[in-house]
Formats: structure tokens, sequence, C-alpha cells
């Protein structure tokens, strides 16, 4: 398919020429028709997926000139907020008339921005949601007449805490909302916000989620017992990567990593929850600058922030919510860009492992000689080789038996048959069990309600 086909206003092709965008994403393909019928939807699909512009297109394809505020996207950071803000802007750029677009997100100056709101409505307001419902609760802003409702990253609102806001903002808006909502999970806990103003919604699910792009290299790499900053030194250093991204779990190992790398002499920034918005903000810029080679960040980066050039991404640690690996490794290896992306593991982490492994991940075991990737051995074949052959009690508690020097004439052959007897129940309630556990995995993909 093209965008042609679309039959979208000539300033939405100004602002894809300007974007080098020709043909649409997998999500942009089945979400565009669906938002230009009218019709509400729930979208699951992955980060680098496309899908900011899957709604974008043609919901600012609708927007008029006229003062009211006709669209509300509410996004769970400052920073997803600014992204999809700045896409929003060179979208609208190229309408023909004057479209006012408004950030509503921290940071931001309230007074300034009131006296700004006081001159002008915008069309458009894209905002976190706490800052958002502040603003309408002061009457700053109105969303009476709102016609298209974005929830983007409804997964992450729900885990930041956002969603009650959501909730309130959206109970201010008319009836006959039309409200898109997308998500790289479905948690069960959305549902009822999704029941309560969604009726019938057209859902859209990628297939293949854990799916990492074809483009991307994906080590796995055993610290071993190693100096695990070391070993991430040693890995940085192969191959000169273009920009890093290093992901680990908390802000403290953020920061002691970005430290270490910088007495390294390498040149390091760091992203975390605990910057304050204007130094996230320098932070984003110079890195967006290419002021830095290396980053290192905590999940916050990992959901939707837009950094262009990223060459590796580095998993310090494997995630704890194990959802989050894509969205990491996705930062690389975008739009047919080549990316390599490392994963760090130890023993105690093999279920992890196999845990990403039964998605659809697929990794390839490397180590570090000389200065350069090599393979290693298989991480699973080292664990069945250290894995004791499981013991079957009751078959020894039988076989023991035939240790006494006294035994019942015949006893032998009876324990013969018994043994064989136990071992064929054994093997049909396992394979009972492996149709009933395949039953419910079919089950959970083709279930579509909410």
């Amino acid at each position: 398919m093209s965008f042609k086909d679309y039959q979208f206003q000539p300033f939405i092709y100004e602002a894809l020429a300007e974007l080098q965008f020709s043909q649409p994403s997998e999500i942009q393909a089945q979400v565009i028709p669906v938002i230009q019928t009218g019709k509400s939807l729930v979208a699951q699909s992955q980060t680098g997926s496309g899908k900011s512009h899957a709604f974008l297109l043609p919901l600012l394809d609708q927007i008029t000139s006229q003062a009211v505020t006709q669209l509300v996207i509410t996004a769970p950071s400052r920073e997803l907020g600014e992204q999809l803000y700045q896409a929003t802007k060179q979208i609208t750029d190229h309408h023909p008339e004057t479209i006012f677009v408004e950030r509503a997100f921290g940071g931001t100056d309230t007074h300034r921005q009131a006296d700004r709101l006081d001159n002008h409505v915008p069309q458009i307001v894209v905002g976190t949601p706490g800052r958002l419902l502040d603003l309408i609760e002061r009457q700053v802003i109105s969303v009476h007449q709102v016609e298209n409702f974005v929830v983007d990253e409804a997964d992450m609102t729900l885990d930041m805490g956002f969603l009650a806001q959501v909730d309130q903002i959206a109970s201010r808006m008319p009836k006959e909302l039309r409200m898109y909502v997308f998500s790289a999970t479905i948690p069960s806990k959305l549902q009822p916000f999704l029941r309560k103003y969604m009726e019938a919604p057209e859902w859209i699910q990628l297939n293949n989620q854990h799916h990492i792009a074809d483009t991307i290299d994906n080590y796995l790499v055993s610290v071993r017992g190693r100096s695990r900053p070391e070993l991430l030194f040693e890995s940085l250093t192969i191959g000169q990567p273009y920009l890093a991204l290093i992901f680990a779990n908390t802000i403290d190992t953020v920061r002691e990593l970005y430290q270490f790398l910088k007495d390294k002499g390498l040149s390091v920034a760091m992203i975390h929850g605990d910057l304050d918005s204007r130094e996230r903000r320098r932070v984003m810029k110079q890195i967006q600058n290419l002021d830095y080679q290396y980053v290192v960040a905590t999940d916050l980066a990992a959901r939707g922030i837009d950094i262009e050039g990223v060459s590796h991404v580095f998993n310090y640690e494997v995630p704890n919510e194990l959802e989050f690996f894509v969205h990491r490794v996705g930062r690389t290896g975008r739009q047919g860009m080549p990316g390599i992306a490392v994963t760090f593991y130890t023993p105690d982490q093999e279920k992890d492992i196999a845990w990403l492994e039964d998605k659809g991940i697929r990794f390839e075991n490397k180590d570090i000689k000389d200065g350069q990737w090599i393979d290693a051995k298989d991480h699973a074949q080292r664990q069945n080789r250290r894995k004791p052959q499981e013991v079957d009690h009751t078959v020894k508690g039988m076989i023991n038996r035939t240790k006494k020097s006294k035994v019942k004439p015949g006893y032998k052959q009876k324990l013969k048959r018994n043994i064989k007897e136990h071992k064929k129940k054994q093997r049909l309630q396992a394979q009972r069990q492996n149709r009933k556990q395949k039953r419910q995995a079919n089950k959970e993909r083709n279930r579509v309600d909410y």
C-alpha cells in the first residue's frame, strides 16, 4: 500500500514527503482506515512500530481552524509528550491555516501558558494526565467539544498511577467521543476503563508482538563471575558504537555506571526519573545533537522516547519486567538500519532467558576474546549438562524392595509390570498436561474480550 490510498489532504502529504515516508507500516495500515471510518479502537503494538503516525495522520487530517479544542492526546511522561508534540507540530506546520498545538506537561511556565491560552484556543492539546487535568479544572482548557481522544502508552499510564486522572479527563468530554487507546500490552486492570468509555471498539493486535527486527544481532553474554562493569566497558569499546544505550534496572545502578564509564574517559550521559524536567530536556537535546556516544538509562528511555541513530543497546541487567526487553532492544535496528543488542545474564537468570526464548526471542551466545566478539557455548546446553537426572521416587521405592533378602515368588515379574504401568501413567499425564497448556495458550492468543 501507499499513503496515497488514504486520500489525505495535501498538507499531510507535504509532511510525509518531509519525513520521507512513502509506505505505511503494518500498524498504520490497520489503524488509519478504522479512524477514517470514525470508529473507536484499541490497538496493541510494540514500541517502534510507527503507531504515533498511525493516529496522528488520520486525526490531523480532520482538524479545522475552528477555535475549539478538537483533539486531546495523553502520554504518561513528559518525554513521550514532547515527542508526540513535536510529531504533531511537524504535520500541522504544513496546514494551510493556523493550527494551535498546546503542550500540557510539567516544566512549562503556568502563568505564561495561561496568558497564551487566554488569547488562543488550541485545536490540539498534547499532555500528561496530571497537568492536563489541572488545566481543565482551572478552566484554562475546555474539553467539552473534543471529538477525538487518544490515550497513548495506556499500560505505562496504568503502571505509573495516572489512569484515574485519564478517567477524570474523559468524563468531562462529550458522550459521543471517539477514543483511541494504544498500548504495548493490555493488562486486566485496564479493562474496566476500556469498558466504561468504549462500546464495541475495533481491536487491532499485531502478530509477533515479541518480534525483534531482523536487522538486529541479538547477543547473549554470560557474566560468569566476572566484573560486570569491566565486562560492559570491554563490550562498549568493540567496534566503536555510533550511539549506545545502556539499560540498568535502578536509578542507583545508572548513577554508578555513569560515574564508572565517565572515569574510564567515555563520553557518557545518563537519563533517569530523578532528573528534574529542565535537566532531562537539556540532556535529551544534547543526546539528539550527538554530544554523547554513550547513554546510561533506566527503562524510562525504553518506552517510546525517540533517540535517533542508536547503533547498540546493552542490557546491563535483564529487566525486572521481562516485557520491557523488547522495548529496550527496539531502540536500535529501526527503519531497516542494522543494530546490535547485548544482554548480560547470570546462571540464576536462565529461567528469564528461557521465558524470552519461548516468546520468540532468538539469541546468539557470545563472549569476548582479544577485543572481538566470538561464538560461545549455548546456555541451554550448559544448563542441561548441569541438571541432575530426575529421580522417580515411586520407581526407586519399588526397586529397593527387590534388595530385601526374601521376596515372594514372582515378585520381580510383578514389579516390572508395575514399573511399566507407572511410567505409562506418567507419560499419559504429561501428554494431558501438555495438551491443556496448548489449549490455554491458544485461548489466550485468540481472546479478544476486554
